[in-house]
């Protein structure tokens, strides 16, 4: 949580931090400021004092709503550094970060840099800081290391109810495509129909999924996958748009919608097989199923991660499968991890490969996924089955937004 953020900077022995870009889509800004139309702003931390907000004029309302301490550029005569760095772009905003830092009280130290930006625009600045100010030293963090990682691992109850409501949002979405794939008509040759009778693609459930989303006012700044028969056994393929929708081949639905503006994530995946699915994809589902049940009821209160991914490559290699386990990048099979965090990153702490630490567990107030899988790509199926849960803080595991794990969803316009 952000009160942690000092004592994160002790540990990493950090005198102050900086981040650039937008307070939009950029989940260290966004963390620090709840958000708000605002470009190109800079924060500026000093370990144990207060952030201070730098932005420009034009959106000093939206800076203000961030309840931080601001400074406006306009502070910085523009055409005073300008002329000082002799039309240098780089320099001219070296000069003025240089300013900044002084009056953040920044002069010496380990300074740790984050946020989402130009990296050359960023690279070419602080080389410059660098040269005018030699007492900082510039500190970068491995991303799933980072003290903003370890900040937001864990959740309080407004963020699990902004990630809640994200949930409704999701399983709604979800819900109306269940209902416009089983209302389709059907070809004789199981290709199903748009209502102009032509045949409808992966493409044009693509453009549902968006406008349902967009209408319930979240966004997908992350994309999402909606892929079919080969595409649905390669985990993270979106879907090709020209595939016709065909019954009885598996689906994988997996959408991550965020808050506008780059807030809150939710994840969700669920297997669909259309009208009927063969008894081989039947099986395989039901071993995706089993898994996952028998991951909910173990889940254990500051667990580490990665033993539920132990679990499951252990269950899918007693079944026969390929998995990370004993299998050096598997291509089928079990390929990747169980889960991981969601916030205002898709991905974050605390994740479950294998190789991860102790450190990353279910402690009281991570939100995780749990999404076990299989995918055989030549033999045209995929499965996952997945759902975000937070752990409260009374050690419980609370699925955020609940919905039906049907494989095969009936047909209203089809008999077999």
């Amino acid at each position: 949580m952000k009160s942690e953020l000092d004592a994160l900077m002790q540990a990493k022995n950090l005198d102050a931090f900086v981040v650039f870009g937008h307070a939009e889509n950029n989940p260290p800004m966004t963390y620090l400021t709840g958000g708000g139309h605002v470009t190109h702003a800079t924060i500026i931390k000093k370990r144990g004092e207060e952030p201070i907000y730098f932005f420009g004029d034009m959106e000093r309302d939206e800076a203000a709503k961030s309840g931080l301490k601001l400074i406006p550029y306009s502070k910085y005569d523009a055409a005073e550094l300008w002329k000082k760095s002799n039309h240098d772009g780089a320099l001219a905003a070296a000069l003025r970060l240089e300013s900044m830092f002084r009056d953040a009280g920044v002069t010496t130290g380990r300074v740790g840099v984050y946020g989402f930006y130009d990296l050359s625009a960023i690279f070419g600045m602080l080389s410059h800081v660098q040269t005018l100010i030699p007492e900082i030293e510039f500190v970068g963090e491995a991303r799933e290391d980072s003290i903003f990682m370890h900040a937001m691992e864990t959740k309080d109850e407004s963020e699990a109810n902004r990630i809640r409501k994200m949930g409704r949002i999701t399983t709604e979405v979800v819900d109306k495509v269940k209902d416009f794939l089983t209302a389709c008509d059907v070809r004789e040759d199981e290709v199903l129909l748009k209502e102009d009778g032509t045949p409808l693609t992966v493409g044009d459930v693509h453009s549902k999924i968006r406008l349902w989303v967009a209408e319930r006012g979240a966004e997908l700044p992350s994309g999402f996958i909606f892929a079919i028969g080969r595409d649905a056994g390669v985990p993270h393929s979106s879907g090709n748009p020209t595939d016709l929708m065909r019954l009885g081949q598996t689906i994988v639905f997996d959408i991550y919608p965020a808050e506008a503006g780059g807030g809150y994530y939710y994840d969700f995946t669920r297997t669909w097989s259309l009208g009927y699915a063969t008894p081989e994809a039947q099986e395989l589902f039901d071993q995706v199923k089993e898994i996952y049940d028998q991951l909910n009821s173990n889940f254990d209160l500051n667990a580490p991660f990665r033993n539920y991914q132990q679990m499951t490559c252990e269950y899918f290699e007693a079944r026969g499968h390929q998995t990370l386990l004993h299998t050096k990048a598997p291509v089928e099979g079990y390929v990747h991890s169980l889960g991981h965090g969601v916030g205002l990153n898709i991905h974050e702490r605390p994740f479950s490969n294998l190789m991860n630490g102790d450190d990353h567990r279910l402690a009281p107030g991570v939100v995780v996924t749990s999404e076990p899988g299989l995918y055989y790509p030549e033999k045209g199926m995929g499965f996952r089955i997945e759902d975000t849960y937070w752990v409260r803080p009374d050690g419980k595991m609370e699925i955020l937004a609940d919905y039906p794990y049907d494989f095969v969803l009936p047909m209203k316009k089809w008999k077999k």
